[in-house]
């Protein structure tokens, strides 16, 4: 268990989050952009591997005043490695491309959360460069989690719509 946090402490620890998570997001989104056997959905993904690193540096750039790294503690440690399994499965089989997939999502889902809550420390510090930071990590992030739920869920209907072939049934 990690020790509790206040103040500056507090703020370099939700950064050193936000850049472990984006870096997570990064290299599963390079995995997948590789990987994954929906053209589409791949497409997505590649495209969103650049905004996701533009992402990255940006937080960075923000961070480093406050000593943040990307330092990974628990939680993103565990869903790093999540991602990191399923990403590597994705070539696999379909139903593992839409696991690596709905992974992504989460990530891009728990990311927005830590973009709130830098966005609103950046408006209680009246840090306006770090608030313009996280509005456009926010509104980035929430809208390509939504074009990736949007393209897993056409992915899920692909999957559900493939007939099972005889093999497939035994197994």
């Amino acid at each position: 268990m990690s020790e509790a946090k206040q103040g500056r402490e507090f703020i370099k620890h939700e950064l050193d989050e936000a850049i472990a998570f984006q870096s997570v997001i990064v290299e599963t989104g390079r995995t997948l952009g590789k990987s994954h056997p929906d053209a589409e959905s791949r497409r997505l993904i590649k495209e969103m591997v650049a905004k996701d690193e533009r992402q990255l540096r940006e937080l960075q750039r923000i961070g480093k005043p406050f000593g943040a790294t990307g330092k990974e503690e628990e939680v993103v440690t565990a869903m790093a490695e999540l991602a990191r399994a399923t990403a590597d499965k994705a070539g696999e089989a379909d139903s593992e491309a839409y696991e690596a997939h709905a992974v992504l999502v989460t990530l891009k889902r728990k990311q927005q959360d830590g973009g709130a809550a830098v966005l609103r420390i950046a408006r209680a510090l009246k840090d306006a460069d770090m608030r313009d930071s996280a509005q456009q990590m926010l509104r980035d992030t929430k809208r390509g989690a939504q074009e990736l739920a949007d393209a897993l869920a056409a992915f899920a209907v692909r999957i559900a719509s493939t007939p099972t072939t005889t093999k497939a049934k035994r197994a």
